[in-house]
C-alpha cells in the first residue's frame, strides 16, 4: 500500500485537492486523510516556514512511514516567464539559508525553487533570482525536501504562482507569528485601513484560488501517470 505525504503551509493551499477527506487536528498541525484500498495519503499542514513544515511533517510520520512526500502551496514569481495562477514543478530546490540544494525526484524542466526565511517582496525576489538563478520562491519547500533526503524516500513539488515578478504587495511578513500561523485577523483590520492595497490584494487572492486548483489536479494527474491512483475508481472527486 503506498502511503503518500502531501505538506503544504496554509489550508487554503490544500483545499481544492483534500474537499471530502477526513480532517483532524494535532497540537497545532492541521491534517486530512483518503484512504483507499492500494493506498494512503496524508496532507499536512501547520504554517509558514520551514520550522512549520517540519512539524507538519513529524505529524504525518506519527500517523504512518510516508513512502514519499509531495510540497505544495504557493510561490512567488522570481522571472517575467512564470504566469501567475499556473503550476510548476521545479528540478530542484534551494535553501536560502544555508545554500543547500535538493534535487526533485521528477520535474517538467530545469527549474529552481529557492526557500527563504520570509516572504520577498519586489527587491527581495529580485536579489533571490540574480544571486541564486532561482526561478520561484517559497518558505517551506527546501525544509520538507531535506527531510526527505535524510529519510532516502523520493521528494516532488508542485509550486502554484499566487504573485507575479513585478506585483507590488504590502509586507506580510509582519502578520507571520513566530510559529508560521497567518494572523488573518490583524491582516484585515490593517487592509481596510489602506484601500490603496485593495486592488493588489484581491489579484492575488484570485491567483492564489487559481493556482490552488491548479496544483490539486496537477498532483491527481501526477499520482495517477505513477499508477498511486485508479481515476474515478479510487478518487471520484477527481475530475481529470
Amino acid at each position: 500500500m503506498a502511503r503518500v505525504a502531501i505538506i503544504a503551509a496554509m489550508p487554503g493551499e490544500l483545499k481544492p485537492l483534500v474537499r471530502g477527506w477526513r480532517r483532524e487536528r494535532s497540537q497545532g498541525v492541521e491534517l486530512w486523510r483518503w484512504k483507499f484500498d492500494e493506498g494512503e495519503w496524508i496532507a499536512s499542514c501547520a504554517g509558514a516556514g520551514v520550522d512549520a513544515a517540519t512539524r507538519a511533517f513529524a505529524q504525518v510520520e506519527k500517523m504512518a512511514t510516508p513512502d514519499f512526500v509531495i510540497s505544495i502551496g504557493w510561490a512567488g514569481a522570481l522571472t517575467l516567464a512564470l504566469e501567475t495562477g499556473r503550476v510548476y514543478r521545479p528540478s530542484g530546490v534551494i535553501d536560502a539559508r544555508t545554500g543547500e540544494r535538493f534535487q526533485v525526484a521528477i520535474w517538467d524542466q530545469e527549474r529552481w525553487l529557492i526557500t527563504s526565511p520570509i516572504v520577498a517582496n519586489e527587491a527581495e525576489k529580485r536579489r533571490l533570482a540574480a544571486a541564486y538563478k532561482a526561478d520561484l520562491v517559497d518558505m517551506e519547500a527546501a525544509g520538507v525536501a531535506r527531510l526527505a533526503q535524510m529519510r532516502g524516500i523520493p521528494f516532488y513539488c508542485f509550486k502554484g504562482i499566487s504573485d507575479g515578478y513585478n506585483d507590488h504587495l504590502p509586507d506580510l511578513n509582519s502578520f507571520i507569528a513566530a510559529n508560521g500561523q497567518f494572523e488573518m485577523s490583524r491582516f484585515v483590520v490593517s487592509s481596510t485601513m489602506r484601500p490603496w492595497q485593495w486592488p493588489a490584494l484581491i489579484r492575488m487572492g484570485e491567483n492564489s484560488k487559481k493556482a490552488a486548483q491548479s496544483i490539486a489536479e496537477s498532483v491527481l494527474d501526477f499520482l495517477d501517470e505513477q499508477s498511486y491512483i485508479r481515476r474515478r475508481n479510487d478518487y471520484p472527486n477527481f475530475s481529470g
